[in-house]
């Protein structure tokens, strides 16, 4: 399954936090959207990121070291859509270059309200992960 996916963080305390060679960034504590894709293992990647057993490859992993995946959405397609689905999310806060060094957006994680981030994911259809 081919397709791209949003993750819903909260992270219950505010502080700093290494992230890669991104550097120590602070984060507040909050609801944090994260968008992805996986061209090969969609399913997989999703399992990947909700498993605390894992190595650090992308900026993704750092922040869930600390913060709980509440819920995970999809929605599969052939063709990458998560600078698509980031652009609709810039209303939100973003935290810079945050799981975008591979493409021109200023972000792929943004920072809000857990409702608001709930209609905007409702609005692109995606589907609830189990």
């Amino acid at each position: 399954m081919k397709g791209s996916y949003i993750l819903l963080i909260n992270l219950e305390n505010e502080q700093e936090i290494q992230i890669g060679k991104l550097g120590k960034i602070f984060f507040k504590k909050g609801y944090y959207a994260y968008v992805g894709s996986a061209l090969n293992g969609l399913s997989q990647r999703i399992k990947r990121h909700l498993s605390s057993d894992k190595k650090f490859h992308w900026h993704i992993d750092y922040l869930l070291k600390f913060g709980k995946v509440e819920c995970a959405f999809y929605k599969e397609n052939k063709l990458r859509e998560e600078c698509n689905i980031s652009k609709k999310f810039e209303k939100f806060k973003s935290i810079p270059n945050f799981g975008s060094s591979d493409c021109k957006c200023k972000s792929h994680l943004f920072y809000g309200l857990r409702d608001e981030f709930i209609a905007m994911i409702d609005s692109l259809n995606m589907i609830l992960f189990h």
